[in-house]
């Protein structure tokens, strides 16, 4: 007797698949619309109308890059690396609210992640660098940062041999391998290899619906629906094109700092007054503090201000819970990078610079 209403609960129950599954087909395709996986690996970069095929990715140009990314030594102190404010084992980031560069001064603001970078239209948040290659010169120059030079970094390449091969077996056709440009050349194909692929919603976008949670799916609707998708869209959710900080309501100071006026001090465009990259989410879960500022350090609180300021509305604790939840599922496989062993020093090495 007891069997029966045991086995009705479970035909109801069977009963219901097929609409989950339709459900689950029609917000698929709806976030098919929007997004794109990430794909395991990459073997080509920088393909354009004009030149589909790219730039291909080599092994020598990537592992002289894992060396220059992590060495210290690129750095006028001897003390700072790519590595310092973009930790491979942190999200690509540094976990601060703005980073600590030469003479322990604090930059103006927060490290952006370099992992999945290679995805975004053109780096730093003001866009002011069109590819990972130009963005690698400009830490090494700033005086906040690395404080170091062109002719210096390349002295201290050419005083160590290991070096000089490595850059003759990445660049077999240059006449003077040992360049800046090279430098930067090999850093963005390394860091062209940081992806993370394999998020619960990559494989929730590939066809498994079991991949996420009801209340992720209730999330990824939320997100679709209240509009988050004007500036967070593609393959990184985010990282396209500009958008004014507050759309509708500009956020308080110690959001946006009046000093801060955005893309401005790229274009002199009035119009790009407070004007910033759409932030990447992929990973965000891992990337705390938040904003160009960070001083967000709670990834709910930053859903509430960008509903406010970008969409001019307030969403209800559920809706912003399941936004949170959601957003936990773009975290990808975590690349795992081998600490190299850099070439020793020579006499002829620059001393490092006092901080």
């Amino acid at each position: 007797m007891k069997l029966v209403p045991l086995l009705s609960a479970t035909a109801v129950a069977l009963s219901a698949l097929p609409a989950l599954a339709a459900e689950d087909a029609e917000l698929r395709e709806e976030a098919q619309f929007y997004f794109e996986a990430i794909p395991t690996e990459i073997s080509v970069i920088k393909q354009t109308e004009d030149q589909p095929e790219g730039v291909p990715l080599t092994s020598e140009k990537i592992e002289l890059g894992r060396w220059l990314f992590f060495d210290p030594r690129m750095s006028s102190s001897g003390l700072i690396s790519c590595q310092t404010c973009h930790n491979v084992g942190l999200g690509g980031v540094d976990g601060l609210a703005v980073s600590i560069g030469h003479g322990w001064q604090s930059g103006p603001r927060n490290s952006p992640t370099m992992l999945n970078a290679i995805f975004n239209a053109a780096q730093f948040w003001d866009g002011r660098a069109a590819d990972l290659a130009e963005q690698a010169k400009g830490p090494v120059q700033a005086s906040v940062e690395m404080s170091n030079t062109p002719d210096a970094v390349v002295e201290t390449l050419n005083s160590m041999p290991e070096y000089v091969e490595a850059f003759q077996t990445a660049f077999p056709g240059d006449n003077d391998p040992v360049n800046f440009d090279n430098f930067a050349e090999a850093i963005e194909q390394f860091e062209a290899t940081l992806i993370t692929p394999n998020s619960k919603f990559d494989l929730f976008l590939n066809g498994d619906d079991d991949a996420m949670s009801e209340q992720e799916k209730r999330g990824l609707q939320a997100f679709m629906e209240t509009g988050c998708t004007a500036c967070h869209y593609g393959v990184n959710f985010g990282g396209q094109d500009y958008h004014p900080f507050g759309v509708i309501a500009r956020p308080g100071a110690e959001v946006l700092p009046a000093g801060d006026r955005g893309r401005f001090e790229v274009t002199q465009t009035v119009d790009d007054e407070y004007v910033f990259r759409a932030s990447p989410l992929r990973n965000i879960a891992l990337t705390a503090p938040y904003f160009h500022s960070g001083v967000v350090w709670d990834l709910k609180e930053a859903v509430q201000i960008m509903s406010s300021s970008q969409l001019g509305t307030e969403l209800s604790d559920e809706q912003v819970d399941d936004i949170v939840a959601f957003l936990h599922t773009l975290t990808g496989d975590q690349p795992e990078v081998v600490h190299p062993i850099l070439p020793m020093r020579r006499d002829e090495t620059p001393l490092p610079a006092p901080m």
